[in-house]
């Protein structure tokens, strides 16, 4: 494998875990916003403020990596919209990418 193949694979696994770790992160704040509290509606907004512009911008690093990864290992269309809307449901992305690496669709061309 070349090493931009490599450093396309490195970064997709990366970005995909942190898509569902930050996927983890946002769902706990929810859960202290809206079910720990006493009273949501008090304008205490937790930790969501904070997580979910983070899940936001690995949200989209997450979809700018998955058209890069169709280029440099040719996948399909129908490969490039599994990952995509493996991107929605939480902790999907970490699951696609473990699928994708061993069906061998993060080292061939």
């Amino acid at each position: 494998m070349t090493p931009a193949r490599t450093a396309t694979r490195t970064w997709f696994r990366a970005i995909a875990v942190a898509e569902a770790v930050s996927w983890l992160g946002l769902l706990i704040a929810m859960f202290f916003k809206w079910i720990v509290q006493d009273d949501p509606h008090t304008g205490i907004e937790g930790g969501v403020p904070v997580m979910g512009p983070i899940h936001g911008a690995i949200f989209v690093a997450y979809v700018v990596m998955c058209f890069v990864a169709r280029s440099r290992f040719a996948w399909t269309a129908r490969t490039t919209l599994v990952a995509l809307v493996a991107a929605v449901p939480p902790f999907a992305t970490a699951v696609f990418e473990v699928v994708a690496d061993r069906k061998g669709l993060l080292a061939r061309r």
